[in-house]
């Protein structure tokens, strides 16, 4: 009797264990059919689906907010970005020396927020052999350029094989600003010094903050045609060049600020530092004005929007004030919840404690100041006594590739895209 009744208690457990098994498959197989994103095979597809490598090359000389925003287009286009930075010898051979050195270049392109991985030393034309390599060592699916074309010192297009393969893409050019054009402002500042021309009303420095000679060309002895651009800013740009995290009410905020014309090698190694003493760096870039009252009338090279985007694309930097003052004071400090203030021992303005007005007399006073060590001996005047010191090869250079430039904007029509 005992074991009967066990038996029909065993009976009773399987057909509940089975019915209820039966009801959770259905539900299951009722949801999947509902959102079949939450199907298991649809999750394991998932798992083993590989992100989408996108691939961009480039000289990265004279590194700017042009060049940052193309990596940005280029990373949209994946789910990781690839960048290729062209050696020395290469850019030599196909358009002159470079202003900036390989390894300098390196730690440029490293630093955009943008960029996943660096490949040192790409050639300059895609290769059979390379883009193989990029096919089948680095998982690449596309290759990425501007709109811009990129023609061989043999009249062919350095693309030409990558669009064969149909892994091309193509994303817009960034208007107002090349290194061409860069070079270009460097070259008639020098020509603008020796000519004796006054700077008070005919400042270049004016021109590239203002805008005014869009369109024009310089006929100043070389017939160099070297084009004076117009930045023109707009609020879509500087919402797609910032970040979205904003400080935490218990972060640590690091300070540090600066003109960071032309920015360089030695910007992003000091803003590195300054990133690891906290959870936040705050970078302030000074006006136009205030950088001519510092540092001469032909100083900024850059303006001040141009220069905020080249910050802003540092994947060191948390966020910038545009058009931050001078001096750092006690009502900024609070207004910005500041924990500590820095600036490093190589600057334009690195002789700032022997003034009467030292910028940071508040955050020393208030023990929140401390000079860092900067890991390289580059600073603007740098960049720009390497154009002077060899300003033919650069003129020569800008004549070969301004007459490329002149032809894109006659010809240039809309494209669509960011």
């Amino acid at each position: 009797m005992g074991s009967d009744t066990g038996l029909e208690n065993s009976k009773r457990f399987l057909a509940t264990w089975l019915i209820g098994g039966l009801v959770a498959g259905l539900s299951v197989m009722g949801l999947c059919a509902a959102w079949p994103e939450l199907s298991p095979l649809s999750i394991i597809g998932r798992k083993k689906k590989r992100p989408i490598r996108v691939y961009m090359d480039g000289c990265f000389d004279m590194m700017h907010y042009g060049h940052c925003n193309a990596l940005r287009q280029a990373r949209a286009l994946g789910d990781q970005l690839i960048v290729g930075v062209v050696s020395d010898a290469e850019i030599i051979a196909n358009k002159g020396p470079p202003v900036t050195p390989l390894h300098e270049r390196m730690i440029m392109v490293s630093a955009v927020k943008w960029v996943d991985e660096v490949i040192p030393d790409a050639p300059y034309a895609i290769t059979e052999e390379f883009m193989r390599k990029l096919f089948d060592e680095y998982n690449i699916d596309y290759i990425i350029h501007g709109d811009d074309p990129c023609i061989l010192p043999d009249g062919t297009d350095a693309y030409a094989l990558a669009k064969k393969a149909g892994r091309y893409k193509q994303i817009k050019r960034t208007e107002g600003v090349s290194s061409t054009d860069i070079v270009g402002r460097m070259l008639l500042c020098v020509r603008e010094r020796t000519s004796g021309d006054s700077p008070s009303h005919a400042s270049l420095q004016r021109q590239f903050s203002h805008g005014h000679g869009q369109k024009k060309f310089d006929d100043a002895g070389s017939g160099s045609g070297t084009r004076v651009s117009h930045f023109l800013p707009t609020s879509r740009r500087i919402v797609q060049f910032s970040n979205e995290k904003a400080a935490g009410p218990d972060a640590r905020i690091v300070y540090i600020d600066g003109a960071f014309d032309l920015f360089h090698a030695g910007h992003v190694e000091i803003l590195r530092l300054a990133r690891g003493l906290g959870d936040f760096l705050l970078v302030g870039i000074h006006t136009d004005q205030t950088v001519s009252v510092n540092r001469g009338a032909h100083r900024p090279i850059m303006n001040l929007h141009e220069r905020s985007l080249s910050v802003l694309a540092c994947r060191y930097v948390d966020e910038v004030i545009i058009g931050a003052p001078w001096e750092v004071s006690k009502d900024m400090i609070t207004t910005f919840n500041i924990s500590l203030v820095v600036h490093g021992t190589v600057a334009e303005d690195d002789d700032f404690e022997k003034d009467n007005r030292n910028p940071y007399n508040v955050p020393k006073s208030m023990d929140i100041f401390k000079v860092l060590e900067s890991p390289l001996d580059i600073t603007t005047s740098t960049i720009i006594k390497r154009i002077v010191s060899n300003h033919e090869a650069y003129q020569k250079r800008n004549d070969r590739k301004g007459e490329s430039e002149r032809r894109y904007y006659e010809s240039k029509g809309y494209v669509s895209g960011d």
